[in-house]
């Protein structure tokens, strides 16, 4: 007997960056268990992911997590219906741990195989802080290695609006934080010093703000901080890291929340959702959030554990991708460099 789509299982595995992660979901949209196992105490003597050392955490600490995952849920690992698992993007190493084991699971338990791409896992993550979420919507996604507008017309049909031509928010954050001498990782540091500092104490650039233009770039804006970094200590003066914080953090987000408004009025959406790591900025939420209020549109960003790296936003997505026939082959492999594209299933 066939089962409901509201009771399948779905064992999703993420192991994209620097967390291994395991989570068991029901019908999609109910989080049976989400384990999270993080790696930034290891990375953090480096200043950074070193990738051959997050690849060997990963062997370590898969298998214990999706154990406790399946123990959490409450169910045996043959009740299992399906596997999702990251495929791309991410570090390819990383990768390769949790789609071979996702491959052994789906394998040996017999259950189809889902290969999603992490960026949209990170659009689903919405899905779960959010019940009543449905498409259509305006998807704004900001991490560490990327950038991008999404217009989200259905579970399976997306229309990339525009993305990051060089560095993504995320990464320009890190990067700057560790000119400032800050801890890794970075994003979280430059928000809490950017809530002391005078935000208009430094004008720094935005790029491509002409109208119409949904792409994003913040190359300029690193060099930028950069130079008036080393220039002042040239000088002999000492750094306002709190000024210097927030009026970095300003210029970014002011771009982000412009674009994000210009595709949701173009396109006549009604609700606009952030997702990726940088959705944890307080900063970036609030100005969001006060942006979508002054407009009526409704804005949606998952809890914070969710707007991490976890399984739950994967098998999410792998629940939708699944109803779809998005399955995939026992041949699927990591693809580094995936990129998020329209796609209209």
């Amino acid at each position: 007997m066939e089962k409901n789509e509201k009771e399948i299982l779905t064992l999703a595995v993420e192991s994209s960056c620097d967390e291994t992660s395991a989570a068991v979901l029901k019908g999609g949209r109910t989080v049976l268990s989400n384990i999270i196992s993080t790696q930034i105490p290891v990375h953090q003597k480096f200043g950074g992911v070193v990738p051959e050392i997050a690849s060997r955490k990963h062997i370590v600490n898969i298998l214990p997590v999706v154990d406790e995952a399946v123990r959490q849920a409450g169910i045996r690992l043959q009740d299992i219906d399906q596997v999702a698992v990251t495929y791309g993007p991410g570090l390819v190493g990383a990768l390769l741990v949790g789609v071979s084991a996702a491959k052994a699971l789906a394998f040996s338990l017999d259950v189809p195989l889902i290969g999603v791409n992490h960026l949209e896992g990170h659009i689903f993550a919405n899905f779960l802080s959010a019940p009543d979420l449905e498409p259509p919507f305006m998807a704004l996604v900001v991490s560490g290695g990327h950038t991008a507008l999404v217009d989200v017309r259905g579970y399976n049909h997306f229309h990339m609006m525009g993305q990051t031509r060089d560095d993504a928010a995320g990464e320009a954050f890190d990067k700057i934080a560790r000119v400032m001498g800050l801890p890794y990782p970075g994003g979280p540091r430059i928000d809490a010093l950017a809530a002391r500092g005078n935000a208009m104490a430094i004008d720094f650039p935005q790029a491509l703000t002409e109208k119409g233009n949904y792409e994003f770039s913040f190359s300029g804006l690193k060099s930028a901080v950069l130079n008036y970094i080393n220039s002042e200590k040239m000088k002999g003066h000492a750094l306002n890291q709190p000024d210097i914080a927030a009026s970095f953090q300003r210029s970014v987000i002011e771009v982000l929340v412009g674009k994000a408004f210009q595709a949701v009025q173009e396109t006549g959406r009604s609700t606009l959702v952030l997702a990726g790591g940088v959705a944890a900025n307080s900063g970036l939420e609030q100005r969001l959030r006060e942006a979508a209020e002054k407009r009526g549109v409704r804005f949606c960003y998952p809890d914070r554990i969710l707007c991490t790296d976890n399984a739950a936003m994967i098998g999410c997505r792998g629940f939708y991708q699944s109803l779809a026939g998005g399955f995939s082959d026992l041949y699927l492999n990591a693809v580094p460099g995936l990129s998020l594209t329209d796609r209209n299933e």
